[in-house]
């Protein structure tokens, strides 16, 4: 069985790594990846490298945010090595782990900034989690076709842990889209409420009071209920 677990490519810029991460994906069984913005023309280059991968070149999408590239997503990991306050940092292994694990619920996304900057500020904070590879300080950086293939084949081991023990059946999880629409809500109603009142502190105590619930894994059941509990809310605050 073929799980669910997405690659997102932020806005890449070089062929010969598209093309080598094609042949990193297909070794190890997956084939759902997403290029954000790339900024790649010619694949020639990528098709040498893609040895007997073409098929999964092809495939990829293309999207024009971060946000539409998972959208139905229950769970989205960052690769950054920053640290981020209410946000996990999870060794590779343990990302494969809990990809394979979470993705019976739904789609589940591993995010790779571009070759130059990584992941933008924004990205970082947008992300569920965070993950990075423990390279030597002298050399902290790796390449974006390595880094898709280390990650790759650490969910391949997990599948196949997995496939010796297969769970039995889990409720449908919030989609990353559901789970904004409930941060959304409960933004509105703090500000109207005044317990917010300064955009970046405020923005900030939103995140910071919703990071517990994007931690427990809402399912999409309790996100409508979530959902459904603070339009009650809104309709009862006296209007500003």
């Amino acid at each position: 069985m073929v799980l669910p677990v997405r690659f997102v490519l932020m806005r890449p810029r070089n062929a010969e790594n598209l093309g080598a991460a094609a042949r990193a994906l297909k070794n190890c069984g997956l084939s759902d990846w997403v290029w954000v913005r790339p900024e790649v023309e010619d694949l020639e280059p990528a098709r040498r490298l893609a040895v007997h991968a073409g098929d999964v070149l092809d495939a990829a999408r293309r999207a024009d945010t971060l946000e539409e590239a998972v959208a139905d997503c229950v769970w989205v990991v960052g690769t950054s090595s920053r640290k981020v306050e209410g946000k996990r940092r999870l060794p590779p292994r343990a990302v494969g782990e809990e990809l394979v694990a979470r993705a019976p619920q739904g789609p589940v996304a591993l995010v790779f900034g571009d070759e130059r900057s990584g992941l933008t500020n924004a990205e970082v904070e947008r992300v569920h989690d965070l993950s990075a590879v423990p390279t030597a300080p002298e050399q902290p950086s790796i390449n974006l076709a390595q880094a898709v293939l280390l990650y790759a084949y650490e969910v391949r081991v997990a599948m196949l842990e997995a496939a010796a023990t297969p769970p039995g059946p889990l409720p449908a999880a919030a989609t990353d889209a559901e789970l904004a629409q409930v941060e959304s809500t409960l933004e509105s109603i703090l500000t109207t409420g005044g317990f917010l009142v300064d955009a970046q502190p405020g923005r900030t105590a939103v995140r910071d009071l919703f990071a517990p619930l994007r931690r427990s894994r809402l399912t999409r059941k309790e996100a409508r209920l979530w959902l459904a509990a603070l339009h009650s809310l809104r309709k009862r605050q006296p209007a500003p």
